[in-house]
């Protein structure tokens, strides 16, 4: 197809709605005529059906993956201004919740895939006995080393808690991601691949006490109706969300998230620019594709974008600038072990290339031609 006879496209995200709409009406529908709106029976069946889907006994909703990670510091017992290792190549949100909930991060380097260098992090756990908590993050949909993990929050006695707000899909070694830290998040977000119609979160846990306390604090620290047991906070996953995602779009995952796989798969196969590099998956490691990172020289990363968006593609960058670089941390106590210069490279060279269930093929090949087109060299 010719650049003249290309269809004008819509968003990935109006056709979604194009090919959902009738069943999201239906589950609004039922929402509305049942008359109970706020932690009703479509959070507590949504609950059931997505503890089933990440392979842990208990979820518990709420009103953001930023909340998600509070919720589960505070269960576990963060006391003020005690220290969280995690990454400081993520969302800022990951920090956020660890300050919120008021903690100190500590932040270790990633790897050359981008994920919390679990090796790093193992010493930094050595060094300093006094770290209790680590919050990992699956980043761009990709699997960190589930039995490394695993080892090191047996062998250090911590508490992990994963972010799993890209990873819903990912797996290594026969385990989903979100499997092995005593409490795992997610975030309903509507970019993220298990996406809501607005915001939304959740916690995964086998821990029935852990779910139990998540659950009050969720909603003013309430026991029964009028009865406050903690300060709890104001965070719950609405009925229409729920809904939605319980009728909708959680049976339509594993397919939704195959077509990202075979968008990943055309990337991998057809992107042949000597400058523009993805970034590795490692062997053996299944990702969700949440996003398909590549790298390009950072003095040329604005105009490799400038070339694409000259060809009608929209490209983002995850994330332009670290964590414990952000302004907000100025005044915040927090810890950088050692040198973060592998994620400060990504920030520098990183591009995100289109991906999502509802990209259509042409446009999956011009993504290709433009890339492989533009004149970087």
């Amino acid at each position: 197809m010719s650049d003249s006879q290309q269809p004008v496209a819509s968003s990935p995200f109006v056709r979604q709605w194009e090919d959902t709409r009738s069943a999201v009406l239906s589950a609004v529908e039922a929402v509305g005529e049942s008359g109970w709106y706020i932690l009703g029976e479509r959070v507590r069946r949504f609950e059931e059906r997505l503890a089933a889907r990440c392979g842990r006994a208990h979820a518990v909703g709420c009103a953001s993956g930023l909340d998600a990670i509070d919720l589960a510091l505070r269960v576990l017992g963060l006391r003020p201004g005690e220290k969280v290792l995690t990454t400081p190549l993520s969302a800022f949100a990951t920090t956020l919740a660890i300050v919120r909930a008021g903690g100190c991060p500590v932040f270790v380097d990633t790897d050359e895939f981008g994920l919390l260098d679990l090796d790093l992090a193992d010493l930094a756990l050595e060094r300093d006995t006094e770290i209790r908590f680590m919050v990992p993050v699956h980043l761009y949909g990709r699997c960190l080393d589930m039995e490394r993990l695993m080892d090191i929050q047996s062998r250090h006695g911590i508490s992990v808690i994963e972010d799993c707000a890209q990873a819903l899909g990912a797996a290594h070694a026969g385990r989903q991601a979100g499997s092995v830290g005593r409490v795992a998040t997610l975030s309903f977000y509507p970019t993220k691949n298990l996406g809501a119609l607005g915001d939304g979160g959740a916690l995964v846990t086998d821990d029935p006490e852990i779910a139990e306390l998540a659950s009050r604090l969720r909603d003013y620290g309430q026991g029964a109706k009028f009865e406050h047991l903690h300060i709890g906070m104001n965070s719950r996953l609405d009925e229409l969300h729920a809904a939605v995602l319980e009728d909708v779009f959680l049976p339509r995952l594993e397919e939704w998230n195959a077509r990202r796989a075979e968008v990943a798969r055309r990337y991998l196969e057809e992107v042949s620019h000597p400058q523009v590099k993805p970034v590795p998956v490692r062997c053996g490691f299944q990702s969700s594709w949440h996003l398909f990172p590549v790298r390009v020289p950072g003095d040329r990363r604005a105009a490799f974008r400038a070339h694409l968006e000259g060809g009608g593609v929209q490209t983002a960058v995850h994330y332009p600038t670290l964590i414990p670089s952000q302004p907000a941390l100025a005044s915040v106590p927090h810890e950088v072990v050692e040198t973060v210069e592998r994620a400060r490279a990504l920030t520098e060279e990183e591009v995100s290339l289109p991906i999502h269930a509802y990209l259509l093929d042409w446009e999956v090949e011009r993504v290709i031609q433009l890339v492989n087109e533009w004149q970087g060299r």
